[in-house]
């Protein structure tokens, strides 16, 4: 089954299909949470001298812009994005002198070649049709010996939220495993992504596992945000019956790991690739 037609972060359909993006408070509640803990780790993995401009490509709601302003010490930071609620979202919440917001495409980047010290990119890459051309962009817009890195999410095998969410609802309905990100995308792993790296010219390439947890209060704290339409899951979500939407809420909770107190521990591992551009 496929999701309703909505618009990528990239503005284009990916292997046929179509993700929603169009909230970024929805967003926030989903996922943007669990992507700070990540973006911590990896900008200190970057370890950047003070003062430096960063590019954020793909920016989102802003959690890894964030992260750098908090612990990098820049001297400027742009985000990137193509979605107008999202970037909203993050100029409501960044407001710092250091850091502005620019709707645009991640294949086109409005900027000058060598203009900034680290170009990244967190949870976005898998999403958009040309990831290579997306890396030549980043590589491009980077100074010569500076850093180009990523993360994504392991959506095959150790993003257990979104896990426990994919296995339920194939075993329920197979034709949900079109939409399920950890078959749709290969790109999340640490071979693709290092291959990728290094085949767009980039020296030093080096990936790394980021593992962090991502605890539940209890099961609506899990459940409900799989009901803002933001991204394959909840845009399967909400695309299916009252009827079959409850099946799969109470097949996910029959198979979590819940405690005696309600809570629920879970885990979450990100990819992170790096290189440094040629001098």
């Amino acid at each position: 089954m496929r999701g309703r037609e909505h618009a990528p972060r990239d503005g284009h359909v990916t292997s046929g299909l179509v993700d929603a993006w169009a909230s970024g408070d929805a967003y926030e509640r989903y996922m943007g949470r669990w992507s700070r803990p990540v973006a911590a780790q990896f900008v200190e993995w970057l370890a950047r001298r003070r003062g430096a401009s960063w590019l954020d490509v793909g920016c989102g709601t802003g959690a890894l812009s964030e992260t750098i302003l908090e612990r990098a010490s820049p001297g400027r930071v742009v985000g990137v994005d193509l979605s107008f609620d999202y970037l909203k979202v993050a100029k409501r919440r960044l407001t710092s002198a250091g850091v502005r917001f620019i709707v645009t495409r991640a294949q086109q980047l409005p900027f000058p070649a060598e203009a900034f010290d680290a170009v990244v990119s967190g949870l976005a890459l898998n999403f958009v049709p040309t990831p290579g051309a997306v890396v030549s962009e980043m590589r491009r817009a980077a100074r010569k010996g500076a850093v180009v890195a990523v993360y994504l999410w392991d959506y095959a095998e150790a993003m257990q939220l979104i896990r426990y969410f994919w296995d339920a609802a194939v075993a329920l309905d197979k034709d949900a495993a079109t939409m399920d990100e950890g078959q749709r995308f290969p790109l999340c792993s640490p071979d693709p992504l290092e291959a990728l790296f290094r085949e767009s010219g980039l020296d030093d390439v080096d990936t790394r596992p980021i593992e962090v947890p991502t605890p539940f209060t209890d099961f609506d704290d899990y459940w409900l945000p799989f009901l803002g339409a933001q991204g394959p899951a909840p845009g399967y979500a909400m695309t299916l019956s009252e009827e079959r939407r409850g099946r799969l809420r109470e097949t996910i909770r029959h198979a979590l790991p819940v405690a005696k107190d309600g809570s629920i521990a879970l885990t979450a591992r990100a990819w992170a690739v790096r290189g440094t551009k040629p001098r």
